[in-house]
């Protein structure tokens, strides 16, 4: 789950020594979407954009190996950790398997990160990819779908390294971020963090 002390820790930043944030590209407008867009706005992300000390780096994984547009893909059989040990796979909805090409997407993600000397990474949750701690649990268009409490294949690679995620939907732990970015911010007391949301809840706390 979200570190929030983590972030209350983070520096204050500065226009010349930029707070160094990974983002997933979809987030923050590129068309890298499976059918070539961008799943949207999303203003708890693209807000980071408007901060003068904030420097974001982009990447979408599944577009560096697969590329766009292209198949939904999901992960079989375990979680984003489970692929990158051999244990699960990542297959698309024709069953074409894509774990090696996604093991090395995460790998060009961790590169990026380390170059760039990230201190933090935004990313698209729920995805096979960016997910970082709700995934679907095999094919999101089954039925009786289901979800399970793990990362995606790039988010696993990245905690792995050390590295801190959180989703565009953290927004008590954006809340926390936007005040350390910005020491005139203040803290919105009803901003709750993806495990506090009543799907969550109901659904992995019954």
């Amino acid at each position: 789950m979200p570190d929030k002390e983590y972030i209350r820790q983070l520096r204050v930043p500065t226009p010349e020594d930029p707070l160094r944030i990974l983002v997933s590209a979809c987030l923050v407008g590129v068309k890298c979407g499976v059918e070539g867009d961008n799943y949207g706005d999303y203003p708890s992300v693209l807000r980071l954009l408007d901060y003068p000390n904030v420097k974001l780096i982009s990447f979408c994984p599944e577009d560096f190996s697969f590329g766009t547009p292209r198949e939904m893909c999901d992960i079989y059989c375990g979680d984003g950790l489970d692929v990158l040990e051999g244990r699960a796979k990542v297959l698309t909805t024709t069953g074409r398997d894509w774990s090696e090409g996604m093991i090395r997407a995460s790998e060009k993600m961790l590169e990026i990160a380390r170059h760039n000397r990230i201190e933090l990474a935004v990313m698209m949750d729920i995805s096979a990819a960016c997910g970082n701690h709700v995934i679907y649990d095999g094919n999101r268009y089954a039925e009786d779908r289901k979800y399970q409490i793990g990362m995606g294949v790039c988010g696993a690679q990245l905690t792995r390294a050390g590295f801190k995620i959180i989703s565009w939907r953290e927004y008590e732990s954006l809340e926390i971020l936007y005040s350390r970015i910005d020491p005139s911010h203040v803290i919105d007391p009803q901003a709750r963090d993806f495990d506090q949301h009543e799907w969550y809840v109901g659904y992995f706390k019954q």
